[in-house]
């Protein structure tokens, strides 16, 4: 049987993008073009936040592809409790931040959206198997 079998296209495309979304955050500025703003922010949890930095980046990257293939649906409520986590962090640490161009309020909040959507259409999944 397919992995997206008997899933709405909302779903796929749901799963789809978080996915993207969290491989290319865990890949691009974490590993392949360390972004300074991001060491910036992880500076604040310690001295081991250099080597914090790569273990994010496989984190972010491992959690993408367990939201696009899990047939669970808590991890939907993880990337939202996540989402809310990383703005309290970044509304905390670096305000400025919350205004600059694609910032993380407009992002962490396409990313919750798309939570919910694929929350919701994994419920209709589980129904309709019972």
């Amino acid at each position: 049987m397919s992995l997206f079998a008997r899933q709405s296209p909302a779903l796929i495309a749901s799963r789809i993008a978080l996915a993207f979304v969290w491989v290319y955050q865990g890949a691009v500025p974490k590993l392949v073009c360390p972004s300074p703003v991001e060491l910036g922010l992880l500076s604040y949890l310690g001295p081991l936040y250099g080597f914090m930095f790569s273990v994010m980046g496989y984190g972010e990257i491992a959690f993408g592809l367990l939201l696009l293939l899990t047939p669970w649906r808590w991890p939907f409520l993880l990337n939202i409790a996540a989402m809310l986590s990383l703005l309290g962090f970044v509304s905390l640490y670096e305000p400025r931040l919350l205004a600059e161009a694609f910032n993380p309020v407009s992002l962490n909040a396409a990313v919750i959206a798309l939570s919910l959507t694929a929350y919701w259409e994994m419920g209709k999944v589980s129904a309709s198997n019972q």
